[in-house]
């Protein structure tokens, strides 16, 4: 058995009970007044910034603030009573698998705070004692949920749980629905959320690496027809999707060599996208091949290196992006542009990784008579690799398209939990190791 580390649970105590944390939970998501959007319910000091906070985190749920966490209650004798995040946590699985005395509102009340608490806290523990009952819950409002809000919101639940224990029985178990909401939903939302949970369900739930290759050449149908394999012709964020979470596969398997020829012909036509996420999306997986390739030629020298496309011509092309000047591209969008394919081209024409500045200043310096002057003979020295994540007593410089891919694929599914995982979740380690 793996060996997990546990996190810590928080502070307990005298715990209010069980119908009014029911009552409280099922106000989520009310457009007027939600007791769990009260500031007054808070609990002071119930989680460190730190912990939550990520420039590039996904706030989407956010709404569900702290009074999930930790919060403090004034109770009808006026005794503060206080409930930690195991005991709501708890209380939205016993909902989410009391099917029948639910309504479609309260299902997606209590799998948002589920998705919300298990983002936010590494419940493996938790998690694993109900897992064999939650799946099948989750993937009935999956296949049969009777609004897009449930259908999601399981979509996001099911992702939590297989990050959070990573069990190798899953994928089997979910993959095939996973398939068919991603074919046949209507909405765009729910077609996006299958291929990231496929994703997760593929690298995390227990498939193999035949089964990631049969996922990314699923995704490569859908990049190919712009989105028409999956009845979403011309759907920008679902074909991005489709790119990134075949970059994320990718930077997982150490040959490309089979995939990368009809693969790159599909990223080069993406460039040309009018959406601008599908054109980053495609040119990070075009320095992806690029990487991995390179680094399989140097372990094989004697082997002839032929990638079979024009590298001059995709550098030129990346170039041009790099310098879009187009009106028709916001300003926001411009300098997104301009920022990854700048890094790309870099990486391109001098191998390096993402990120990597060749700005400098003169290394050598020596003291003279007391004051620090530059050597005769100067050295200049790069900057390097610029970007980098940290937390606390932690940072990660990312020096390569793989660790990239993955650390922004993670940090999408994950929102503000990020950082909580990445620092207690051994299965998020494990992938930024391995890159």
């Amino acid at each position: 058995m793996r060996d997990l580390r546990k996190k810590a649970l928080l502070e307990s105590g005298k715990t209010m009970s069980r119908k009014a944390r029911t009552r409280e939970v099922s106000n989520f998501g009310s457009t007027n007044q939600s007791p769990l959007s009260s500031s007054a319910n808070s609990r002071p000091g119930s989680r460190a910034p730190s912990r939550y906070a990520s420039e590039d985190e996904d706030t989407e749920d956010e709404d569900v603030n702290d009074s999930l966490t930790n919060s403090v209650i004034h109770s009808d004798d006026g005794e503060d009573v206080i409930t930690d995040w195991t005991d709501r946590l708890k209380d939205c699985i016993s909902e989410i698998l009391d099917r029948k005395r639910s309504s479609v509102h309260g299902r997606e009340s209590y799998m948002a705070a589920y998705v919300h608490l298990t983002r936010h806290h590494f419940a493996d523990t938790i998690i694993e004692s109900h897992l064999y009952e939650l799946i099948p819950a989750l993937l009935k409002s999956i296949r049969s949920g009777r609004n897009t809000e449930e259908k999601v919101a399981a979509l996001k639940a099911l992702t939590m749980t297989m990050l959070s224990t990573q069990s190798d029985g899953i994928y089997d178990q979910v993959f095939s629905s996973l398939k068919s909401a991603s074919e046949s939903s209507d909405e765009e939302i729910v077609k996006v959320e299958a291929i990231n949970t496929m994703t997760v369900a593929t690298m995390f739930g227990g498939g193999m690496e035949a089964a990631a290759e049969d996922l990314m050449d699923f995704l490569l149908e859908i990049i190919e027809s712009d989105g028409h394999h999956i009845e979403a012709g011309d759907n920008g964020p679902v074909v991005s999707t489709a790119l990134t979470c075949w970059g994320f596969l990718a930077s997982h398997l150490d040959d490309l060599q089979s995939q990368s020829e009809q693969a790159i012909e599909a990223f080069t036509e993406q460039l040309d996208s009018t959406d601008v996420d599908v054109q980053i999306a495609a040119g990070t997986n075009v320095a992806l091949i690029f990487e991995v390739n390179k680094k399989e030629f140097k372990a094989e020298p004697f082997q002839p290196y032929d990638l079979q496309y024009n590298q001059h011509q995709l550098v030129q092309r990346m170039t041009e992006l790099a310098k879009e000047s187009s009106k028709a591209v916001s300003k926001r969008d411009r300098r997104q542009l301009h920022a990854r394919f700048a890094s790309i081209v870099t990486s391109l024409e001098s191998g390096k990784g993402p990120g990597y500045s060749k700005a400098g200043r003169v290394a050598r310096e020596s003291d003279r008579g007391g004051a620090r002057v530059f050597d005769a003979e100067k050295v200049f020295s790069e900057f390097g690799y610029r970007e980098t994540i940290r937390d606390q007593n932690m940072s990660l410089t990312i020096d390569s398209w793989s660790l990239s891919i993955r650390v922004a694929f993670l940090k999408k599914v994950l929102g503000g939990g990020f950082l909580t995982h990445w620092s207690d979740n051994p299965t998020v380690q494990e992938s930024f190791d391995t890159a």
